[in-house]
């Protein structure tokens, strides 16, 4: 049943209620993280607002929707670059030498991982797992591009395209 909200953007509860019309959630509640994914991607990050919206929507309260966002290292808590370097550092992708790929992005960028830089074009963060542990080191830009193999060399001509 679609209900009408006042805090939430017309697009944004468009997806809110095709979200809930699958019908495969049992509770409202239990559609807390799909939901959470769907506000990220309207607002580009998990923003006060975006609480609101969420809270709002599954009838919780932001507190409660901020504690299980916070949880999530896949939720952005603080406004994220224009592109977001993920570098995967599970066990396989770190024997391949993620590890040396993070040093770098560090130094290159002049930030530290899971900050942003004061430009505002790129953030930096490591992630568990991006599921090619036969191709690493990996890194994942914006959710969306994959680079398996990834050297020093790659990853300085993978910046200079984003720039």
């Amino acid at each position: 049943m679609a209900l009408t909200f006042s805090k939430i953007p017309g697009e944004l509860l468009e997806k809110f209620n095709a979200l809930e019309e699958k019908g495969k959630y049992p509770k409202r509640k239990s559609m807390l993280v799909p939901a959470l994914h769907i506000a990220q991607e309207h607002f580009g990050w998990i923003s006060d607002e975006a609480v609101a919206a969420v809270a709002e929507f599954l009838e919780l309260s932001p507190n409660y929707v901020k504690g299980d966002a916070s949880f999530y290292t896949m939720f952005f808590m603080d406004k994220p670059g224009k592109h977001v370097i993920q570098v995967c550092h599970n066990v396989s992708c770190y024997l391949e030498g993620a590890e040396d790929i993070v040093a770098h992005l560090e130094r290159k960028l002049g930030i530290k991982c899971g900050g942003t830089t004061p430009d505002g074009k790129f953030s930096l963060v490591t992630v568990e797992c991006l599921g090619a542990c036969g191709r690493g080191p990996v890194v994942q830009i914006n959710n969306r591009e994959y680079h398996e193999y990834m050297t020093i060399e790659k990853i300085d001509s993978l910046l200079e395209s984003l720039e």
